[in-house]
C-alpha cells in the first residue's frame, strides 16, 4: 500500500511539472513574439547597435519582460530535458540525480541571466 501512495505522488508531481511545461511553452510563445518584435521588427534594419541595447534596456519594463523571457525559457527547456532523460526509463536514483542536476543547471543559467540583464540595465541608466 505504501508503494502505490508513493506512485500516486510521483505520477501527481510529473502531472504537475507536465502542466507546468505546458503554460511555460504557451508564455513562451508569446513572449517570444513580444521579444521578436520589439527586437526585430520595429528597429530599422532589423537589429540593434551596443547603444541601441543600451537605450533599449534602461526602461525596467523592458528589462522586466526580458527577464520573464528568460526565466520561461530556462523553465520550459529544462522540463523538457528532464522529461526525455525520464523517457529512457532510468532508475529511482538516477532521477533523483537528474532532479539535482537540472535543478542546479536551471537555478545557475536564470541566476546569471539575471545577473547580467539587471548589470546591462544599471549599465544603461
Amino acid at each position: 500500500m505504501q508503494n502505490a501512495t508513493a506512485n500516486q505522488r510521483e505520477n501527481g508531481a510529473a502531472g504537475g511539472l507536465w502542466l507546468l511545461q505546458v503554460i511555460s511553452g504557451a508564455l513562451l510563445i508569446a513572449v517570444l513574439g513580444l521579444h521578436m518584435f520589439a527586437h526585430h521588427f520595429v528597429v530599422e534594419g532589423g537589429l540593434r547597435n551596443y547603444q541601441d541595447v543600451l537605450a533599449y534596456v534602461a526602461s525596467p519594463l523592458i528589462v522586466a519582460v526580458e527577464l520573464v523571457f528568460l526565466i520561461v525559457v530556462t523553465l520550459h527547456a529544462i522540463l523538457g530535458l528532464r522529461a526525455i532523460l525520464f523517457d529512457l526509463g532510468l532508475s529511482a536514483k538516477a532521477e533523483k540525480t537528474v532532479n539535482i542536476v537540472l535543478t542546479v543547471i536551471g537555478v545557475g543559467a536564470a541566476g546569471y541571466g539575471i545577473f547580467l540583464a539587471l548589470a546591462l540595465h544599471a549599465l544603461a541608466r
